[in-house]
């Protein structure tokens, strides 16, 4: 569920947990639809695709693209470590 500010055109971040265990973080109108693709269709990112299934681990909802993708890459810029901690705490 959205916040009571945000709309739901918004944009999101997300981290997956794939079946090896790694992790993806990726940006997203439609958290559903982009787990889904991830899963099961062509439009999965390459990493994720010989690593399914894909779990939903992580999801932070932003109002615009940009401050969406500036979160993506903290995340994407924190080591393994740093996500596990991060992931834990939410």
């Amino acid at each position: 569920m959205l916040p009571d500010n945000m709309s739901d055109t918004g944009w999101f971040v997300y981290i997956l947990r794939c079946a090896d265990g790694s992790l993806y973080t990726g940006i997203t109108k439609d958290i559903a639809r982009r787990v889904n693709e991830h899963n099961n269709g062509k439009l999965a990112a390459a990493y994720t695709r010989s690593r399914r299934p894909v779990k939903l681990v992580y999801q932070e909802a932003f109002k615009d693209r940009s401050a969406a993708s500036m979160r993506e890459a903290e995340i994407k810029n924190m080591d393994r470590e740093e996500k596990e901690e991060f992931l834990k705490h939410g």
